[in-house]
Order: C-alpha cells, then structure tokens, then sequence
C-alpha cells in the first residue's frame, strides 16, 4: 500500500502562525510608533536651533534686527504655538511686521505627526539685535509628542543667545500635549 504524501498546513499550524504574527505586530507597531515620534521630535527641535542660530548669524552679520515668529510667508500669527511653523526675516524698518521689501531668511513647515511646540505665554515673537541678543525676557520652548508629557522637554533661550534644554513642569509638559 502506498502512502499519499499530504503538503500544506492545518488548520492548528496555520491558526499558530496567525497567532504569533499577531503578537510580533502587537510589539513592532507601538515601538515604531514611539520611534516615529521621537524622530519628528528630534527633527522639530534641529529646525528651531537652526532658525535661532541662522536669525543670530544674519543679525550679528547684517547690523540688522530680525523677528523670529510662528507664522508663515505672509507674516507672523499672535501665537504662542509654532506647532504650524515658523518664519525669519529682517525687521529692517522695526515695525515687527513683515513687509514684501523685507528678506525671508526662513520659512519652517508645520511641524509632522502630534508634534507640539510652544513658546512662554506672552513670547509670540523674538526679536534679534545686531549684537546677537534677543530683546525682552528668556524665552522657554516646551516640546513635545505623541509619546505623551513624560517625553517633553524645554529649550530656554537667554537674552544673550544662550541656549539649553531642560525638563517642563507637569503642567507645561501637559499642556503641550493640547492641540491649539
């Protein structure tokens, strides 16, 4: 008598692959998740050292002010949320608004995915002198993403240009979480 040889797999075998899948997905989604955001949050945070560093340069080297805002192409919002991005430019009449005469040194997209940035209440623009400091108090950016409050972080900007990052209160950290 000969014997069949039977190819495939049961419905147990085929029931413990789906299984085992299902467990592997349940652990990648959430870490590249996680690992999304903490790259947005990284690539948010490069974009404002670069912005501030790049409205330092140009004033120092213009004798020029400039106005760091978050806004866009068309000017500056009354916003303590940069979350939808932010501009530069030359305050060549120092009016703090921006005219079409006046350069656009940077022009930052929105920020990706649940990417928050928030200046201190009342900070809605910078103002950079031709020495390099910017006017009026310290300035504190708080970060954060969609991994949640435990993930944020700050960034104080001293009237000297000084920069150095920090950790939010509770509060702050959650109320970067909000959408504006």
């Amino acid at each position: 008598m000969a014997h069949r040889l039977q190819s495939g797999l049961t419905l147990l075998e085929a029931l413990i692959a789906l299984l085992v899948l299902a467990l592997l997905l349940g652990t990648a989604v959430p870490a590249l998740s996680n690992a999304t955001e903490a790259a947005r949050r990284g690539g948010a945070l490069a974009s404002l050292g670069g912005s501030l560093l790049d409205a330092v340069r140009h004033a120092t080297l213009t004798g020029s002010e400039v106005v760091l805002c978050p806004g866009d192409a068309g000017g500056c919002r009354r916003s303590v949320d940069w979350s939808k991005g932010w501009i530069a430019y030359a305050d060549l009449d120092h009016d703090r608004q921006r005219d079409p005469h006046e350069t656009l040194l940077a022009a930052v997209a929105p920020l990706p995915g649940r990417v928050h940035l928030r200046s201190t209440p009342g900070r809605t623009r910078l103002v950079f002198q031709p020495g390099g400091g910017n006017a009026g108090s310290n300035v504190t950016f708080t970060l954060c993403d969609g991994r949640g409050p435990a993930h944020a972080t700050t960034v104080v900007l001293a009237n000297d240009g000084r920069l150095r990052q920090g950790t939010p209160s509770a509060a702050a950290a959650e109320a970067c979480m909000v959408p504006m």
